[in-house]
């Protein structure tokens, strides 16, 4: 018999992290608001490939899009491809030593503000610049705080014995 697996706590963190990113911040903060759903979804294709994938990433971006007020699936377009490249990769990126998985973080988010410099670029708009890529920066500094806190979430929700069965 397989056990079930409760998805509802993981669309919570997914919740959260999205409301983290629209909440408005000083302007002295703006730019180094990590990018918590892309982090947060990184997190979760990584660990449960089978059942967050690139539909979710697509899903979360135009969320954000529509959010942000941003070209329809910029943000969905930027997220797709960093699921994927976690998905295609998932097996080799997890038993890394948290250093060497914190710079692939690193990379994925990178890639990610790639993408979408990429695409504001082609529709012609202007290019934020450096906020951009301190948002990169912090997400990497704070990644192994995200990872901790997110494991232990993980492994209650895999773990814990159900008493209203």
């Amino acid at each position: 018999m397989t056990r079930q697996v409760r998805v509802w706590p993981v669309l919570v963190t997914f919740v959260a992290a999205i409301a983290l990113e629209i909440m408005p911040l000083p302007g002295l903060l703006q730019p180094v608001r990590p990018p918590l759903p892309e982090m947060v979804l990184i997190y979760w294709v990584m660990m449960w490939p089978d059942r967050f994938s690139v539909g979710t990433a697509f899903t979360i971006g135009l969320c954000l899009d529509v959010l942000h007020g941003q070209l329809l699936g910029q943000n969905a377009l930027a997220l797709s491809v960093v699921a994927y490249l976690t998905l295609r990769f998932h097996l080799q990126i997890r038993i890394f030593p948290l250093w060497q998985l914190t710079m692939t973080v690193f990379v994925l988010l990178t890639i990610g503000a790639f993408m979408q410099v990429l695409i504001e670029g082609i529709a012609g708009l202007s290019m934020i610049g450096l906020a951009r890529w301190t948002r990169v920066i912090t997400g990497t500094l704070i990644w192994p705080l995200l990872m901790g806190v997110m494991d232990r979430l993980r492994m209650q929700i895999a773990y814990r014995e159900s008493t209203f069965d």
